[in-house]
């Protein structure tokens, strides 16, 4: 264990601009409790693929030119005693070794009762072998040895690239699980101790130095600094933090050195929910993928079905075993349904960790998939629409013998105890204001509409418009507060005493966010519990379709089934707590700023900020998803049905025929273009 100094904590400002990377912290395998392992895993099968190509191909080049074909075509004749008894030995060793890939699959998928590639490369090769060794020892014709080992050749490297390609539509994964330093700086009486990250727990401090890594979630105690988030929540600009602002695993630190207390272990933290999540929406499989699967295991059927038809055609129709043979392996391999079984999971596996990165998590692949099919987005309003910090703007009493500094100040009583940004508002104008606020006893809340307790033998009342109009209190004469403001009552032993008007700005980002919905021809619609004037007043500032206001949170669930049954196809943006009913029911249920609490939500997808234009680009990213998965499936589906006649030889009458090591040659090309579209996949911000 290191020992060092304990340094301050910087309280300096620093500089805005992002820091350098601390490369230290992001070499290879980092974090081994991260699940590296299959990483791990898939760089040795790469490497296993990569020895077994080399080896094969320093065996093709004798196995050819000891072929007699080749000899023809080249015009020469090195044929000497033994000679084919050499091109069976190398032959031999290149189906052993350089096939057993592909035998081991074959065995594998037998044994799975569920034939597929492996099953049908490891079919056509041995079908290839065991002719050509009849030929050696006794049978009449011409063995295809030098197709063999060209054919295993191609099949090694066009999967030795494939999972190279795999390999790199997960890398933005890898980044994730990068992110997490494996060492944390942890603040000790007189010390600081360098241990591991993953052994920190809840309430120790850490020390993060400019430059580093933030190694857990947790809570500024001590310092100011500029954190690059940008990795986590997709957020460009570095932002500002102090003391007792949050701050996020894996972030990177600027110019301030901060003393953070942690709020949980490593297992726990944002970064590692949002990694388990990718892993999961990677591994999940939506309709397009079932649908990709259904059809590769057609094509697997429709390759066995095909070669056999095309080996029995030519032989009973007078052709040589030789060319039969030929034939039905090609046909086999064209057929392969690589391409077919790639289209889709290349394209979830890149899309899902692209979208990690920009703060758009998904938790359910066909909900992300179903974003393409949206007509309407039922917006709500605070922190999605607006900024979601309430400021006071007026303090009324409706009572001469009351101050306004009492309302404020009963008032916060009874909104200590929320996180609600209209607390949150009435907290800060108390702290301005330099008054002590209260206890509390009984306390109740009312369920959207407001809250109630005893404060110094007092009952209070908080309590919006709602609750004034379903009890039939009539506001007095003195009421007054503008379209943008929203209004709290205060009700002091059953008697309406004042009210609190709060407002909220709108975003700057919001009416570009709807201006591209209108665009993309999708409705907006404000719902929100607020007052039918706020409402108003912030729909048709941003130019949205409709409102609904003064809606409780159980009736927002009826408005989204009452938009369902006009045919509308549904998301709801919420905060993931009182909109979660509404959030289930929607046909693509998004969840907005929900910070470390992403694994509880109800939505299929959850957006780091609450910043609307995400959730436009997650409609639009949902979109080229879906064409990226369709462009694939076509193209691998379109290459088998122009690939598989030539291979079966319906243009043998005009001189075109298709070699098996033509055919595999094919296969991987059109694998190779699958695994490149998918590679081209970008999230527009």
């Amino acid at each position: 264990m290191k020992h060092q100094p304990l340094p301050k904590a910087s309280s300096q400002k620093p500089a805005t601009g992002p820091s350098k990377m601390n490369h230290s912290s992001m070499q290879h395998g980092d974090n081994p409790s991260m699940g590296m392992e299959g990483h791990d895993h898939h760089a040795m099968m790469i490497a296993d693929f990569k020895k077994r190509f080399y080896v094969t191909l320093v065996l093709t080049i004798p196995i050819m030119l000891l072929s007699e074909m080749i000899q023809h075509f080249i015009g020469v004749e090195w044929q000497f005693p033994g000679s084919h008894y050499i091109l069976f030995a190398l032959s031999s060793i290149v189906f052993f070794y350089g096939g057993w890939p592909f035998l081991k699959g074959l065995v594998d998928e037998v044994k799975a009762k569920n034939p597929g590639m492996m099953f049908l490369i490891g079919f056509a090769i041995t079908v290839a072998y065991f002719y050509s060794v009849a030929i050696v020892f006794g049978l009449q014709g011409m063995d295809f040895f030098w197709e063999l080992a060209t054919l295993i050749l191609i099949m090694l490297l066009g999967h030795w690239i494939e999972m190279k390609s795999v390999a790199g539509a997960s890398k933005e994964l890898e980044l994730l699980v990068q992110l997490m330093p494996s060492d944390a700086h942890m603040v000790m009486p007189d010390m600081v101790h360098d241990v591991k990250t993953d052994t920190l727990k809840e309430n120790d401090v850490i020390l993060v130095k400019p430059g580093e890594k933030v190694a857990a979630d947790g809570v500024i105690l001590e310092g100011e600094s500029y954190l690059n988030e940008s990795m986590l929540t997709g957020e460009s600009k570095p932002v500002h933090k102090i003391i007792g602002d949050k701050v996020i695993a894996g972030s990177i630190n600027g110019t301030g050195a901060i003393k953070v207390t942690v709020s949980h272990g490593a297992k726990d933290s944002y970064l590692s929910q949002v990694i388990k999540l990718v892993k999961d929406a990677q591994n999940s499989k939506s309709n397009t993928q079932l649908l990709a699967d259904k059809a590769a295991r057609w094509l697997t059927i429709i390759a066995l079905l095909s070669g056999i038809s095309t080996f029995l055609y030519w032989y009973l129709t007078g052709q040589s075993l030789a060319f039969a043979m030929e034939r039905m392996v090609t046909v086999i391999v064209i057929c392969c349904p690589h391409a077919l079984g790639l289209a889709v999971p290349l394209v979830v596996a890149k899309s899902t960790a692209l979208s990690a990165q920009s703060g758009l998590l998904i938790k359910n692949r066909t909900a992300f998939e179903n974003s393409r099919r949206i007509t309407t987005i039922v917006f709500d309003k605070t922190g999605t629409l607006t900024v979601g910090k309430f400021e006071v703007s007026k303090i009324v009493s409706l009572q001469k013998e009351i101050k306004e500094n009492e309302i404020i100040r009963l008032a916060s009583a009874l909104e200590q105890k929320s996180e609600h940004p209209i607390a949150t508002g009435i907290l800060q104008k108390v702290k301005d204001l330099s008054i002590t606020v209260p206890a509390t006893e009984n306390f109740n809340a009312i369920t959207g509409k407001g809250v109630e307790a005893t404060v110094e033998g007092k009952k209070i009342l908080v309590v919006s418009p709602g609750y004034l109009k379903e009890n039939k209190i009539d506001v007095a004469d003195g009421f007054s507060a503008n379209d943008t403001e929203t209004v709290v009552f205060v009700i002091i032993n059953n008697e309406l005493a004042g009210y609190i008007a709060l407002s909220d700005e709108i975003r700057p980002e919001s009416a570009e966010a709807i201006k591209t919905l209108k665009q993309n021809h999708i409705k907006s619609i404000l719902l929100t519990g607020d007052n039918s004037k706020v409402a108003k007043s912030v729909s048709e500032t941003l130019g949205m379709d409709s409102f609904i206001a003064e809606v409780l949170p159980h009736q927002k669930l009826e408005k989204i089934k009452e938009l369902q049954g006009k045919g509308e196809f549904v998301a709801m943006t919420g905060d993931g707590v009182n909109d979660a009913p509404a959030l289930a029911i929607a046909d693509v249920g998004i969840a907005v700023g929900s910070g470390s609490d992403i694994a509880a939500e109800t939505a299929g997808i959850v957006l780091v900020n609450s910043n609307p234009k995400d959730v436009v680009n997650l409609i639009l990213f949902g979109k080229a998803t879906y064409r990226k998965m369709i462009q694939n499936l076509i193209w691998a589906t379109g290459y088998n049905v122009v690939a598989l006649p030539l291979a079966a030889g319906v243009l043998h009458n005009w001189g075109i025929l298709l070699s098996p090591a033509a055919g595999a040659v094919l296969m991987t090309v059109s694998t190779i273009v699958v695994a490149i579209n998918a590679s081209l996949l970008r999230v527009k911000n």
